[in-house]
């Protein structure tokens, strides 16, 4: 907390500084040891030591660490800000609460917590979610919700132990082409999710949300001359006009092994893990169970736990369905007084990082965080501050964080510290 005498408002500002399991192996540089570089790796940058304190730095370089994009350079921005004004002499003009969390990756037991400190955070006005990247055209943005999120995995079976595909292939069930029949069941090459009744509970975008989205900017063909894609789901709805849709992904598969791993087996389970994103009106439990009743309209008979052998001789077709708990969508009206200060303080700092006009207003992140907690639960306002910038890699190996971006998120939180 940092309180200041006097001080008619109090904001809470949110960041985690936790971060995605990694594997080392396929990263460039150790992932806990920053690395900087001269420019982005896939733009020519070139690796180099820290500077001195009387160096000149380039804002384009790049410093490539695990966490680096998401979510440790908003902590760093806060703690310059902060050192920056005890330094200056400067107070902030409103009450500041910090929450770090410690565990948004994994799922942290937040809710448990923010009963706990209840009392001590009642009088925040509005909470500051500093998590995400900027919009892809590089120009800073604020969005004002998020979308849910939730995991299951799906397991399918044949025989009860691996078989040797010479003796037994052609005539042992085939886990991974029956795992693949049922996946391309679920969504269509459009991009259309198939599960029955999966876009039911959507709400329709109001008329505020509806005019920010037509005015974000249209950088579709940019992003797709960037990512080396030719087609993408939806066409041709855009990338933010997509991401106001739950979302059906499949995460990763598993049946068997490849590469000079392959073995000629039958597996004998084949496994798919999913990822659903939630939009207002979602409900986590009701998405599971919509998937659920797709699975067993394909005739197969879904088990919670490794069927027995009782179970295998009895049905032909079986699945195993675990997880499904989740979060769900949030979003802040943008006419909220204390969201348009915000708004006011952030384009103040984008002009002069960036271009007249540049600030983005979205009327949600793609990505998920705990908002509906601060917006259900506590009853507050709360918005996205993203910093980091869009080709950060992060969830990714070479994560990184581009120098422009930091220092732009030291300025922007100067000024949402010292609103009027």
């Amino acid at each position: 907390e940092v309180r200041r005498p006097g001080a008619t408002r109090t904001l809470g500002l949110y960041a985690h500084y936790d971060g995605q399991p990694v594997d080392p192996s396929n990263w460039t540089h150790p992932p806990f040891e920053p690395t900087l570089y001269t420019a982005a790796m896939d733009a020519g940058g070139q690796p180099r030591g820290l500077p001195t304190d009387t160096e000149v730095v380039d804002p384009e370089w790049r410093i490539y660490a695990r966490s680096a994009g998401d979510d440790k350079a908003p902590i760093q921005a806060f703690l310059s800000v902060l050192r920056a004004f005890r330094d200056g002499g400067i107070a902030p003009t409103s009450n500041l609460i910090f929450m770090f969390d410690g565990q948004e990756e994994a799922g942290s037991p937040l809710g448990d917590y923010m009963e706990q400190v209840r009392d001590r955070v009642d009088d925040v006005e509005m909470w500051l979610f500093c998590d995400g990247p900027a919009h892809q055209s590089g120009r800073p943005l604020l969005a004002f919700g998020a979308r849910g999120s939730m995991g299951m995995e799906v397991t399918v079976y044949g025989a009860i132990r691996n078989l040797h595909s010479g003796h037994y292939g052609n005539w042992a069930p085939d886990t991974g082409m029956i795992l693949a029949r049922l996946l391309s069941s679920m969504k269509d090459e459009s991009g259309r999710v198939l599960v029955e009744g999966w876009y039911d509970t959507t709400e329709p975008l109001g008329a505020e949300a509806a005019a920010a989205l037509r005015a974000m900017p249209d950088w579709d063909d940019e992003l797709k001359r960037e990512l080396g894609l030719v087609r993408t789901e939806g066409e041709p709805q855009t990338l933010p006009e997509r991401l106001m849709v739950p979302a059906l992904n499949v995460r990763g598969m598993t049946s068997g092994n490849t590469g000079s791993l392959a073995r000629n087996i039958i597996p004998n389970t084949a496994v798919a893990a999913l990822g659903i994103r939630l939009v207002q009106g979602n409900d986590p439990a009701q998405l599971r169970q919509l998937i659920v009743d797709h699975i067993e309209r394909q005739g197969f008979h879904v088990v919670a736990d490794d069927p027995d052998v009782d179970t295998r001789l009895r049905y032909p077709l079986i699945a195993k369905v675990t997880g499904g708990g989740g979060s769900v969508a949030a979003r802040t009206p943008m006419s909220d007084p204390f969201v348009q200060q915000v708004i006011a303080a952030a384009t103040e700092a984008a002009d002069r990082a960036f271009v007249e006009g540049a600030l983005v207003l979205s009327p949600g992140l793609g990505g998920t965080l705990p908002i509906a907690l601060f917006t259900d639960v506590w009853g507050k306002p709360a918005i996205v501050v993203p910093i980091a910038n869009h080709d950060n890699n992060q969830h990714a190996p070479d994560e990184n964080l581009r120098l422009a971006n930091l220092w732009y998120g030291i300025d922007l939180f100067a000024e949402i510290m010292t609103m009027p």
